[in-house]
């Protein structure tokens, strides 16, 4: 995309001021930095884990942390004009699963007025609209590992996601920086394909939407069946981080959750990428059957951890709405101390990001408008290493207002282990290593505190239920 075209497309982006508790200016990296930057975390970083939970806000989880960008109070769109109320408190535990595919992101969003998350489904947990229900941030007690990480690390405040819509597309964004399928760069996917699995295993006449840029402006269409062998000429110009990885003999592993009938498609970015689906890879470095989540923890015990890791968590532990279960923050917690207790503390940057808003509400509205459907809304971001900038916070905790998306994350990846570039979103996206400080002596590891052990995890027993459904 030319620096013309996204001018010309922020120009016309509108957008509406929010009720917000921090006036911080979101900050932009600099080409001197960031060659600096890299050239350290290649000296001392040697592994990189991207653990990916599941749709939440920012505002829904750390609304009220101390000098972070978060809200109190949000607008909802009413017949007589907006209305802005306080947001309230709210359990971990969310009965509804809110709506947040591509329509819904443009209704939340409503041309910068970020009024229409009242709008949303609820799913077939809940009856009727969203309405307030959206509108709520989590007590902190009942996230604490997720707090306890952000006062002692880092939490970004401005990561958004690639594309306004849900799962199935952010997942691909997180390995590739966009869902374009097409060499001009001019259609991309968007939401979720027609049936299940999502990929190479989904069953024939299955297809996937598209955003098409035409005229100036973003239409729908209807895509191919959702395999790399059949985007045209046959994904050849769809490559992944694996791509670049293999090409470098970098060692990745993809920790998928098994699910029955079909263990490990359902939910596998990977199932989309026909080479790795037909290919050797699947089944070894995309792992699909049980322990899947144990695996993690097995191969930082037995000294195997990949230079590069995604770990996606068995449903109850991935904070997805809908589901009776408040596991998600003791699951990451586990890893993260897994890590800080062994002897991979001091080479390893560890990465904690939800895939999509899941139709909660947030104040914050997207930057700029690109032609695939970009960006998104603020999603959270942690991370964590024995080189994490130190913050002013009590315990050290540095807070982000640096402008990421998700290909930030994969920037980072690319910088520290000399990848080259994937020429997607990670070509444009400032590198998370500004919340790196890699000249520090590496910090004392202290063991994040949770209310499920690394032993509940080793021990437990698959749901066999996929992550997500949109």
């Amino acid at each position: 995309m030319t620096r013309a075209l996204l001018v010309a497309l922020a120009a016309s982006f509108a957008f509406a001021a929010c009720a917000g508790n921090s006036a911080n200016p979101v900050t932009y990296g600099s080409a001197q930095s960031a060659t600096q930057l890299h050239h350290r975390s290649s000296q001392v970083i040697q592994h990189v884990i991207v653990l990916i939970q599941e749709n939440r806000s920012f505002d829904d989880f750390f609304a009220t942390f101390p000098g972070a960008d978060g809200a109190t109070k949000g607008k909802m769109k009413g017949t007589h004009g907006d209305k802005v109320f306080k947001l309230h408190e709210a359990n971990l535990v969310e009965p509804c699963d809110f709506g947040h595919s591509y329509n819904g992101f443009t209704k939340d969003y409503d041309g910068g007025k970020m009024d229409g998350f009242g709008e949303e489904s609820v799913g077939p947990q809940c009856t009727g609209l969203a309405k307030r229900r959206p509108y709520q941030y989590v007590n902190p007690s009942q996230i604490a590992p997720y707090w306890d990480i952000a006062e002692q690390y880092v939490l970004a405040d401005h990561m958004f996601q690639t594309q306004g819509s849900g799962s199935y597309t952010a997942h691909q964004d997180l390995i590739r920086g966009g869902t374009t399928i097409d060499a001009s760069q001019v259609q991309s996917m968007v939401d979720d394909p027609t049936a299940t699995p999502w990929g190479c295993d989904a069953p024939p006449n299955t297809t996937v939407a598209l955003l098409k840029w035409q005229s100036g402006k973003l239409v729908r269409g209807t895509g191919p069946f959702p395999c790399t062998n059949a985007f045209p000429s046959s994904g050849s110009y769809y490559p992944t981080l694996r791509d670049l990885l293999d090409a470098k003999s970098v060692s990745w592993k993809y920790y998928s959750p098994p699910v029955k009938n079909g263990v490990g498609k359902y939910w596998n970015a990977f199932d989309t990428i026909a080479s790795v689906r037909y290919g050797p890879e699947w089944g070894t470095n995309v792992t699909t059957s049980e322990p899947f989540e144990k695996g993690i923890f097995n191969d930082i015990s037995a000294g195997t951890l990949p230079a590069v890791s995604w770990v996606i968590p068995d449903d109850g532990n991935s904070d997805h709405p809908g589901v009776a279960s408040d596991r998600g923050p003791s699951w990451i917690a586990s890893v993260v101390n897994a890590v800080g207790e062994s002897s991979y503390w001091d080479s390893t940057a560890v990465i904690v990001v939800w895939d999509d808003w899941g139709g909660f509400y947030d104040h914050e509205p997207p930057p700029f408008a690109d032609h695939w459907g970009g960006l998104g809304f603020r999603v959270p971001m942690l991370l964590v290493s024995a080189y994490a900038k130190l913050g002013t916070g009590s315990q050290g905790g540095y807070i982000s207002h640096t402008q990421y998306e998700f290909g930030s994350i994969l920037r980072f990846i690319e910088d520290t282990f000399n990848l080259g570039t994937l020429n997607t979103t990670d070509k444009r996206a400032t590198s998370i290593a500004d919340s790196f400080d890699f000249l520090q002596q590496p910090r004392t590891f202290t063991a994040i505190p949770s209310s499920y052990s690394r032993v509940y995890f080793a021990r437990q027993r698959e749901s066999y239920r996929p992550v997500d459904t949109q």
